[in-house]
């Protein structure tokens, strides 16, 4: 079993070497092995869940050199699951990406690019949960930035270059402040291997060993968008075509929280900057849900809800106990298949109607019954309606914060309740405008062609991807502050009341995985509460990786 670790990196990157050198020809065929690729990984994420559940951390040294010198990776609950995860919302996101008419269907692109960057973005996931030392997991992220400013900038319109500019500028800067926390950790311990930082990390001073745990927080927290390292995510994300935009939203940002995760408790455990994480996580929490507040862009409040969700996680890690990091695991993976959920019912939303914008939007409760449900079912599992599951991981994590008693934790139970209240308050807030209200004078109209993003007045391009219809003209007009979209390749796109289907089975999909785990918030959190005592035991990793 240890041989399927190296698999789901593997496997998408040797594709997208395929799908390279096939370039833009046989492009059903390349739709076709993109998602069996990502079904491949989805089933191999199954079975290392499985297998690290019932035999513990599967572990794998490249070429056979053992530690510090060989590449190791390692599969443990924590891993596995995250895996599981994330191969099941990639799958869904990709095929709701070929419903939307978004792959390699620009004749003046020479090479097929949406596949095999979606790929690279999916080995770099990977390897980041697999990773077992420092440098891989700086690999994988760096695999993911390559891959996402692809993503992100793909079709060169003005507002996505300046989106992912800035996406990439606070990247990098993260990137070097990695790496030089990375060369600080190898001068002072000799090492980069987790399983041999844990033990070593103990003999260093004190306040070097909170020096290095400075860093690698400041590093991920700009990866996974805590406050206030948040400011770049709002401008960045919305800006992109909806399949980018959720799988971003989506995993993205918890990867920065699973290396919180992970290092927190494997290298720093009884961490002293505890009270500075419980600090973060309440801003990060009351701040971003104020933003979302104030918003009248559903892409724009579901950013704003995106960072102050992350608030719990950073919560459940602050606390550091095991009903809190339980918690914290139950919440991301809640929380992945959610957000993805909701951006995906914004492209839908956007691609029928022509805007996110809540001003201009309303009657589809009447209009499109079934788009209101997928929309009503995850905004009431954001906001931790009792029995969904965002209400199971909540409450796993105000109980461990009740537990602990401290002043900080008691101010973060309060913090969690009134976020959970403002997020009900913003969901009702959209519900009410886009859905429930009748939809404003001059609105309505099929066929109306928006302008791509940064396009000059005149620019008369368009795309007649989703069978609609083509021509010149321009959208109904914008708002200031608004989200302006555009096709996947920067083309103008035509609004059409008949959705493809599959768009509207991917988002039906991720509504039911996101139901799936209420069905079984019992294994769930049990699986969570031993994957949190395994972390927090340390014993079992590094055994599994040295063979102690």
């Amino acid at each position: 079993m240890n041989a399927l670790v190296p698999l789901p990196v593997l496997l998408p990157l040797c594709v997208t070497g395929l799908k390279l050198a096939i370039g833009p020809r046989l492009q059903r065929f390349q739709r076709f092995i993109t998602l069996a690729v990502l079904g491949a990984v989805l089933v191999l994420s199954v079975l290392l869940m499985v297998a690290a559940d019932r035999h513990g951390p599967l572990t794998v040294h490249l070429g056979d050199f053992a530690p510090p010198i060989g590449i190791t990776l390692v599969a443990d609950r924590l891993a596995g699951l995250m895996l599981t995860v994330s191969s099941a919302v990639t799958l869904l996101v990709n095929l709701y990406s070929l419903g939307q008419g978004m792959a390699d269907r620009d004749d003046q692109t020479p090479v097929g690019v949406f596949h095999p960057a979606y790929l690279i973005l999916v080995a770099g996931v990977s390897c980041t949960f697999l990773a077992g030392d420092l440098v891989n997991l700086y690999v994988g992220f760096e695999i993911m930035l390559v891959a996402s400013f692809v993503l992100l900038t793909i079709g060169g319109t003005a507002t996505r270059i300046r989106a992912g500019s800035t996406y990439v500028i606070i990247s990098l800067f993260s990137s070097v402040l990695f790496l030089v926390a990375i060369a600080m950790t190898y001068s002072v311990a000799g090492t980069v291997n987790f399983a041999q930082l844990a033990v070593r990390l103990q003999e260093v001073p004190l306040g070097v060993r909170t020096l290095l745990e400075a860093m690698l927080l400041t590093v991920f927290a700009i990866k996974a968008a805590v406050f206030p390292l948040a400011a770049w995510l709002p401008d960045s994300y919305p800006t992109a075509p909806a399949p980018v935009t959720a799988v971003f939203a989506g995993l993205l940002t918890k990867v920065g929280v699973y290396s919180m995760l992970r290092t927190q408790t494997l290298l720093f455990p009884g961490h002293r900057l505890g009270d500075v994480l419980m600090l973060a996580a309440l801003a990060s929490m009351v701040v971003g849900i104020l933003g979302a507040v104030a918003q009248t862009d559903l892409k724009r409040v579901l950013s704003f809800t995106l960072i102050s969700h992350i608030g719990y996680m950073v919560f459940g890690i602050a606390l550091a106990g095991r009903g809190s990091i339980g918690g914290a695991i139950v919440y991301v993976a809640h929380h992945i298949t959610v957000q993805t959920t909701l951006f995906l019912v914004a492209g839908l939303i956007e691609r029928r109607d022509g805007t996110t914008e809540l001003t201009r939007l309303g009657g589809l409760a009447k209009t499109a019954p079934l788009l209101s449900v997928l929309f009503f079912v995850p905004a009431m599992n954001l906001a931790g309606i009792p029995p969904l599951s965002g209400f199971i991981g909540k409450l796993g994590l105000m109980r461990a914060g009740v537990d602990n008693g401290g002043g900080w934790a008691w101010a973060l139970v309060a913090g969690s309740a009134a976020t959970s209240l403002l997020t009900l308050y913003v969901m009702a807030k959209v519900w009410n405008l886009a859905f429930w209200r009748d939809a404003p004078p001059g609105t309505e109209g099929e066929g109306v062609v928006l302008e791509s993003a940064g396009d000059e007045p005149g620019d008369e391009s368009g795309d007649d991807e989703d069978g609609g219809a083509t021509g010149s003209g321009s959208g109904l007009p914008v708002p200031a502050g608004a989200v302006v979209s555009a096709g996947f390749l920067g083309q103008s796109i035509t609004t059409t009341k008949r959705l493809p289907w599959p768009m509207l089975v991917a988002t039906g999909a991720a509504v039911a995985l996101g139901l799936l785990y209420t069905v079984l918030g019992g294994p769930l959190t049990t699986f969570t509460d031993a994957a949190a005592a395994e972390l927090l035991a340390r014993t079992p990793y590094i055994e599994a990786v040295l063979g102690r």
